[in-house]
Order: C-alpha cells, then sequence, then structure tokens
C-alpha cells in the first residue's frame, strides 16, 4: 500500500516506474500498441458499470463544491459518454503509429545519407481539470506515440479518473506493455502537482489542460518545459458579407452545443453595417436559447440583453453566456481579438473571399476558422483520432496536439566509411 501522506516520496517513485518503462514502450511495435488500445476499449466497455458508479461519486462530490452546471456537465459520464470513450480508444488504435517515421530524407555531396526520424519524448505529465475522459485520450495519446504518461486529473473527477485508468492498464498489460507506462496520481493533494512541476529527472514535458488558475500556476512554477493550454477565450467576428442563414445555424452551435468546452464561443463581434439585421437575429435567438447576453452600448437596446463592462471582454464563461460587440470592419474587430484573445481559436463569418483571407493570414490563433462551428476545434474533429489539448504556444507543438505531436526527432546519417576533408 502506498504512502499517500509523502508526496515527495510518492511522486519520486511513480516517476522512475515512469522513466523505467519508457525503453520497453520506445519500442515496442505498431502491432502491440495497436493491441494494448484495442484490450483497454474492451476493458473500459465492459467495467462500463463500475466506471458510471464511480463517477456518481464524483459528482456527488462536485456538487458538494457548488461546480457550475457547464463544469458538472464535463465531469458527468453515461453510457453514451463511455461509449465515446470507446469509440476514442478504437479510432486511436487505428490511427498511424508516428514512431519511427522519416520524416524527411536527403543524400549530401559527402557520400553521407541523412534521416530525420521521429521518436517518442520519453515521459510527459498531464495535469487536467474536471473531464474524466482525458484519462482515456491521454493515456492513449501517450501510449501511440511511445510514451510513459503521469497522470494527474482534478480532485473532483478522482474516482472516475481512477476506474478508467485501471481499464487503460488492462489494455496494457494484456498486450505485454508495461502497466507503469500510464499512472494516476492517486491523491488529491495539490503537492504532487509541484512536484511533477520540478520533476526535470523523471519528466520531459507538463501538458497542463484546464482553466486560466491550472495553466497560470504551471507556467509560473514549472521547470520542466510546458506545451500551454490557455483558456478557449473563442471570438466570432459577423462581417458585413455574412450569409445571415449560415452564421444562425453556427453561432447557435458554437455556443450552445457544449458551453464548457474549450472550443465554445465566448464572444461575437458584429459589423455595424450588420449589427440591427443579421446581429440582432442572432442575439435575438441565443437569448431565445436561454443564453445570457453581454452586449455593447449598440446592442444593449434589444431587449433581454445585460450590459458589458470591461471585464465581458477576454472572458472564458464556459457557460449559457455571451459577451457581443459592435465593431467598424474587420480592423477593429482584429484589434479587439488580438488586445482580449488567447490565441486559441477564432472564427470569421464571410462570404467575402477577401475578408476571409485578411483574417485567417493576419490573425495569429492556433486554428481560425472561416464560416465554420468553432465547436470544430477538437483532435478529434481534425482526423487525429484524440487530442491530449489546444496548444496556444509557438514552440513545437500548436492546435490539437495529437499523437504525431508528441513526438520529438533524431537524425540517422548512414556512410560508407565516410571521413570529412
Amino acid at each position: 500500500m502506498k504512502d499517500l501522506t509523502d508526496i515527495p516520496a510518492l511522486m519520486a517513485d511513480i516517476g522512475a516506474r515512469a522513466k523505467a518503462a519508457t525503453t520497453q514502450l520506445a519500442m515496442a511495435s505498431a502491432e502491440r500498441k495497436h493491441a494494448a488500445l484495442i484490450g483497454a476499449a474492451e476493458a473500459v466497455w465492459g467495467t462500463r458499470a463500475e466506471i458510471i458508479a464511480a463517477n456518481e461519486k464524483d459528482l456527488a462530490f462536485g456538487a458538494e463544491k457548488g461546480l457550475s452546471a457547464a463544469m458538472m456537465d464535463r465531469l458527468m459520464l453515461d453510457e453514451d459518454r463511455v461509449r465515446g470513450i470507446v469509440d476514442g480508444l478504437r479510432a486511436m488504435a487505428e490511427q498511424a503509429d508516428p514512431v519511427g517515421q522519416i520524416m524527411d530524407e536527403w543524400n549530401r555531396p559527402s557520400g553521407l545519407n541523412i534521416k530525420r526520424v521521429r521518436t517518442p519524448l520519453g515521459v510527459i505529465g498531464v495535469i487536467y481539470e474536471s473531464r474524466p475522459n482525458v484519462t482515456a485520450d491521454a493515456g492513449a495519446l501517450c501510449l501511440k506515440s511511445g510514451n510513459a504518461v503521469i497522470l494527474r486529473g482534478g480532485s473532483e473527477s478522482l474516482h472516475s479518473a481512477q476506474a478508467i485508468h485501471a481499464a487503460m492498464q488492462k489494455g496494457m498489460t494484456s498486450a505485454g506493455l508495461p502497466a507503469d507506462a500510464i499512472q494516476l496520481v492517486p491523491t488529491r493533494d495539490r503537492a504532487a502537482v509541484s512536484e511533477m512541476l520540478t520533476a526535470t529527472q523523471y519528466i520531459d514535458v507538463i501538458v497542463p489542460r484546464g482553466g486560466k488558475g491550472l495553466v497560470a500556476l504551471v507556467q509560473r512554477e514549472a521547470r520542466v518545459p510546458v506545451f500551454a493550454h490557455l483558456e478557449g477565450i473563442v471570438h466570432i467576428y459577423i462581417d458585413k458579407a455574412a450569409d445571415p442563414e449560415k452564421t444562425l445555424k453556427v453561432v447557435l452551435n458554437a455556443k450552445t452545443r457544449r458551453t464548457g468546452i474549450c472550443g465554445a464561443a465566448e464572444c461575437l463581434l458584429i459589423h455595424e453595417d450588420v449589427a440591427g439585421t443579421i446581429g440582432q437575429g442572432v442575439i435575438r435567438a441565443l437569448l431565445d436559447q436561454g443564453v445570457s447576453v453581454d452586449a455593447d452600448m449598440k446592442l444593449h437596446q434589444i431587449e433581454g440583453t445585460a450590459e458589458a463592462s470591461e471585464a465581458s471582454w477576454g472572458h472564458e464563461y464556459l457557460d449559457m453566456a455571451i459577451a457581443a460587440k459592435t465593431v467598424s470592419g474587420i480592423d477593429e474587430a482584429m484589434e479587439h481579438i488580438r488586445a482580449y484573445g488567447s490565441n486559441h481559436t477564432d472564427c470569421i463569418m464571410t462570404e467575402d473571399q477577401a475578408a476571409a483571407d485578411r483574417f485567417t493570414h493576419e490573425l495569429d490563433s492556433a486554428i481560425l476558422m472561416h464560416n465554420a462551428s468553432t465547436q470544430f476545434a477538437d483532435g478529434g474533429e481534425f482526423g487525429m483520432g484524440a487530442e491530449i489539448g489546444i496548444a496556444t504556444g509557438k514552440m513545437h507543438a500548436r492546435g490539437p496536439v495529437g499523437a504525431e505531436q508528441l513526438t520529438s526527432f533524431k537524425y540517422i546519417v548512414t556512410g560508407d566509411g565516410t571521413t570529412r576533408a
């Protein structure tokens, strides 16, 4: 039985075992990793009753903590969502194995042949909040990319994460791979996070997946390199050349489909020429759907809206709420996004291709969309099978971080007794 009170010793043990597992995992064949993921999918589905029962404990804990409805939705698992986890594991199993892929190859006049080949990063630490499915997604992605992973879920999802983690480890061992390649921190003690952030001898990269507070903590304290996943302050700019029907459909989906995910729209920027037509129609439709709208002075005249304040801009609601502002055109829209956005996902609704080209060329968000719901900001929807998060930084990985983004590379240089003059 592990001593869960001595956090430094606990985390050092987890780190050492993860490091030891990387050698075996890095050499594992694509077929064995495929078998492990299929085995994990079968184990998750076979223990779905236990997973849902564990989740009920987490929901009770979350209600006691006073989590918002959106956060409770993130936390909740039912049979359909467990099936989604299983489908995700199976989809990841069928993805191409990135390890060993030749990224580039060339010959030099010296007679050398040089290959750049994908390799695992090593040990990845994933720190996440609320969503228990991340336990499976992150475990699967790290396995596929040949990395060991240390998972530290949110305190409110501990029981669900433990049940899913047990199924993941069954899949590993059934395929003859080390269970230590996927480990879950077994305590809610926040000291475990601090230990992970400074464990440079064990962990090669940290991926934070959560709100602004978590990411700020990680960026402030981490000594291990970080793939930053900042909050999703997602904007939709409704241009004067927007199609009314497309815009209404996209905005409603982008805001209301799942309000608690990072791709949910949080701010509408509406060209002043269509504020009284398309803009008013969209806002009324949002209000009818139960969305509260913090509107600027020009839009506040619409009955049912609240008056926006400075705090409305750059705010991640993660709920049935959105901000709305009129702008003079695309330049003011982009200026607002640069000032208040998080470089996550931003969208333009327009039939003017030149305006769309300017928006996607001049803004520097990780994901830029044209006439499409921002709810598509998801690795699965990008064909990656799953994602470990949306990286908003610019180093190494950016946008949806899938298995390929969880690799580094090495150079293999071949000669024939070749010497340098």
